[in-house]
């Protein structure tokens, strides 16, 4: 299996070396532009797309080059590079979830790692730590749903996940299966997961996150640094002391950043010397988002291939 980087320099949607210039974070267009999809998530963790059936949709949909970034796991790596089809680049990673203790109550909060170690034992360590942590949150989700007398069953949500860590997305298909909710927008609303059946999960402490990614080799990127629509989000001092411990890059476009989010973002990517990418946090059929909906652009794209050490991207098995 081919493993390595791409040269330095930007080169055009067929992989040649050639001029281009492009945003750090940019649309997706149908022109010669290489486009870039840099989290994406499949069965492994909430996402309805098998790892298989995620890098086909991603050719499909004409992506040159995407990474699957599943919540806190790396199981979906081996499948997904055995199954990409001619013509795509696969970035491996993960979205880990973290959280930010400066305050009271902690604000949670993701970072994207590409490219790291996936045996790196303080980090895998951690990983199965969240996991575990999920698998018990979910279970108890559902028991105060039963409670209160909605038809969910956890052996059913177990098996609807395939192996993967189970989410508040697969509670969310037991409910619009159980009648319960009509989609799974009505499921995340406060009368349900989203606040009066939410309970709290275990997550990594921000800081240690960025120290065990680098320690595997890996590069940092805060997803969706500033979607108020989520809600409470870290400030720019928290940001900055990121960036100081290792942090490398905020992701700015993205389905939940307002424009002015995204300029936001973006300036402070400036002021701190980070890189910006876009993408499109695909899940499937658990979100309305398409696939490459927000792309990253190829000098955000080269500065993470020169960082990360853990893992090469495969590159194009044609």
């Amino acid at each position: 299996m081919n493993s390595q980087r791409f040269p330095a320099g930007a080169w055009t949607a067929a992989g040649s070396l050639g001029p281009v210039t492009s945003r750090q974070s940019e649309p997706p267009d149908t022109g010669s532009r290489i486009r870039i999809d840099l989290h994406t998530h499949s069965t492994a963790s909430d996402g309805t797309l098998t790892p298989e059936e995620l890098v086909r949709a991603a050719r499909a949909t004409g992506l040159d080059v995407l990474a699957i970034t599943d919540h806190d796991t790396t199981a979906g790596w081996e499948r997904a590079a055995a199954a990409r089809p001619p013509g795509l680049t696969l970035v491996r990673g993960a979205e880990l979830s973290c959280r930010w203790y400066g305050v009271e109550p902690s604000i949670p909060l993701h970072l994207l790692g590409y490219l790291f170690d996936p045996e790196s034992p303080e980090l895998v360590a951690e990983l199965t730590r969240v996991r575990a942590a999920r698998e018990v949150r979910g279970e108890r989700i559902v028991e105060l749903l039963r409670a209160d007398g909605i038809d969910v069953d956890w052996t059913e949500i177990r098996a609807a996940a395939s192996g993967g860590t189970v989410g508040r997305p697969h509670i969310a298909q037991a409910l619009i299966r159980a009648g319960a909710v009509a989609t799974t927008a009505e499921a995340f609303t406060p009368n349900w997961l989203g606040e009066r059946y939410r309970l709290p999960k275990d997550d990594i402490d921000v800081f240690r996150a960025v120290r065990l990614l680098r320690q595997a080799g890996g590069v940092p990127v805060m997803a969706h640094p500033r979607a108020t629509k989520r809600g409470r989000i870290v400030p720019d001092s928290l940001i900055v002391e990121l960036a100081a411990a290792g942090l490398a890059g905020l992701e700015a476009e993205h389905e939940d950043h307002s424009p002015a989010e995204r300029d936001a973002v973006r300036a402070l990517a400036a002021e701190l010397g980070l890189l910006v990418t876009g993408s499109s946090d695909f899940h499937g059929a658990h979100k309305t988002v398409r696939l490459g909906a927000y792309t990253t652009g190829v000098e955000a794209y080269e500065r993470i291939l020169a960082a990360g050490s853990g893992v090469g991207v495969l590159t194009d098995p044609g």
